[in-house]
């Protein structure tokens, strides 16, 4: 019913598209070109990720990728040419062979339809690439070069990208999600879209002033959960920035903890048309985060992973979530770490069947499920999973166990198998997949209300896992995105950076205008 549904809203929207304006009416509108390419990249990850590994859409396909082209009036607003949107799942560093590849496909595409006045550009703002600092820089510079600096960039990011000033300089409108988990993903992307149709029907064209402020601040995204505070009202607090006369929008971006590039620290930004109202905007907001840096703390209680099974083994609430942090696929870590998953095994508790039952999401075991599908559900099966990509904490994993699922065609795991070894059922993919839905679950055969626990590599449980849990615990686990940062050997960050130089100086939080993009500083 779903993909009928998808493929009714397309034919709608194709249909909407094709009844364009009246000639007249269409040399008026706007001409917007749709590009995005997005991935976290942790280099404290020996994974590297390959094309294979995005997800793309093309021409008018990407329609159907945003939920908010389902309304006609915002259709009509523009003449739209929609280019190529790459994503992938959160992983290790991007080969610049498959960076080029990604590029170079979207810029072709790009140069077919000009002139444009605008561009939205969706990215996610942490993609790191072997040999290349800054590859948001390097993208919106190269795409600079096929418009031209008269057409407007409108960039739409993650609030867990990083925004170096050459970025900055290149965006004429820049935005970024105001909330973590991302519940307003889509409408963050909405209003980077609407904000730049507004200044092009309008013509007022590009703002006249952005602000732009590095705060040396370096936190995982478990640290700076809008569920809680302070993070909870410092992003509070932009909204209503933004209703002042003279400024646009208002962002405060967190940064990627786990990628150790210059451009990794916290920045707020404000851009508008009232250069005082802009420049005070955004010091107000920087000197808030760094006001407040020793507030922020987990968004859930932490411990190792001992202490936290023995409190969910000893726990009368069901389910009792564990996130198991350091291989957090959603945060850039390989996926395949095997250490929590041998370390759970070798529990007596679990030994016997009739142990507290355990829902374990996920581990990559190519090897079992060749063995599984041969096998078949019921079946006896013993193989290898894991630490193909990343051994450095534990050799990937002899499992021996009884089929109990086995279901194919998922975009990301491809294959999925249940095996049930003790008490416990172990979600092995053909290839990495972060679990975030019940969906994910049942359609396992799988019943995570009534499991006593459920662990998945996760940081923050998503808004529907968060939903479900009756308890929760984050784990502090190894892997290439550990939630404890000094553990990590960071060569290359600017310093000092808080909290790694605890007791640094106040730094410099006064305003930076950069330059209008295509003008000299």
């Amino acid at each position: 019913m779903r993909n009928k549904l998808n493929l009714f809203m397309l034919a709608l929207i194709l249909c909407c598209v094709g009844c364009s304006p009246s000639p007249e009416a269409q040399r008026q509108s706007p001409h917007i070109a749709l590009v995005g390419l997005g991935i976290e990249s942790s280099t404290f990850s020996p994974a590297q990720t390959h094309e294979d590994a995005f997800h793309t859409w093309e021409g008018d396909e990407i329609f159907s990728y945003y939920p908010f082209f389902s309304d006609s009036a915002l259709l009509q607003r523009a003449q739209w040419s929609p280019t190529k949107i790459s994503r992938a799942i959160p992983g290790g560093i991007v080969p610049p062979k498959t960076y080029e590849s990604l590029v170079g496909k979207t810029l072709d595409l790009l140069k077919q339809n000009q002139p444009y006045d605008g561009v939205f550009l969706d990215i996610h703002g942490a993609m790191s690439v072997v040999g290349l600092d800054d590859p948001e820089g390097d993208f919106i510079e190269r795409i600079r070069e096929v418009v031209g600096y008269e057409t407007l960039i409108s960039t739409s990011m993650d609030l867990h990208g990083n925004v170096s000033w050459r970025l900055a300089e290149n965006s004429d409108l820049i935005t970024c999600y105001r909330l973590a988990p991302h519940e307003d993903a889509w409408e963050s992307r909405q209003r980077a879209l609407e904000n730049l149709v507004d200044r092009l029907e309008s013509e007022k064209g590009k703002p006249a002033y952005k602000a732009w402020i590095p705060v040396p601040i370096l936190l995982p995204g478990e640290k700076t959960s809008t569920r809680i505070e302070p993070a909870k009202r410092l992003y509070a607090a932009v909204a209503p920035a933004t209703e002042q006369e003279g400024v646009i929008d208002a962002a405060i971006w967190v940064g990627y903890a786990w990628a150790d590039e210059p451009r990794n620290h916290a920045v707020v930004m404000a851009y508008g048309d009232d250069q005082q109202a802009v420049g005070e905007t955004a010091e107000q907001l920087a000197e808030h985060f760094w006001n407040v840096r020793n507030e922020f703390s987990f968004v859930a209680p932490t411990g190792t992973l001992d202490e936290c099974l023995d409190q969910a083994i000893e726990s009368k609430k069901k389910p009792f979530f564990i996130s198991d942090s350091g291989d957090n696929p959603t945060a850039g870590g390989a996926g395949d770490v095997t250490w929590t998953l041998t370390e759970v095994l070798k529990r007596p508790e679990f030994k016997s069947t009739s142990g507290p039952s355990l829902i374990y999401a996920s581990i990559p075991g190519p090897e079992l499920i060749e063995k599984a599908v041969e096998a078949g559900i019921g079946s006896k099966v013993e193989a290898h999973v894991g630490g193909i990509v990343d051994d450095r904490y534990a050799p990937p994993l002899l499992i021996s166990g009884t089929v109990r699922a086995i279901v194919q065609g998922d975009k990301n795991a491809e294959t999925e198998v249940v095996v049930r070894v003790g008490s416990v059922d172990v979600i092995v993919t053909k290839k990495r997949k972060p679990y975030h839905t019940e969906a994910d679950f049942t359609r396992l055969g799988l019943n995570p209300r009534e499991t006593d626990i459920v662990m998945v590599k996760i940081g923050y449980l998503v808004p529907e896992l968060y939903n479900m849990q009756a308890d929760w615990l984050l784990a502090l686990t190894p892997g290439g995105v550990d939630q404890d940062l000094e553990r990590l050997d960071y060569q290359r960050i600017n310093r000092p950076m808080f909290p790694l130089d605890k007791d640094m100086e106040d730094p410099d939080l006064s305003a930076r205008f950069v330059p209008v993009s295509g003008q000299d500083e």
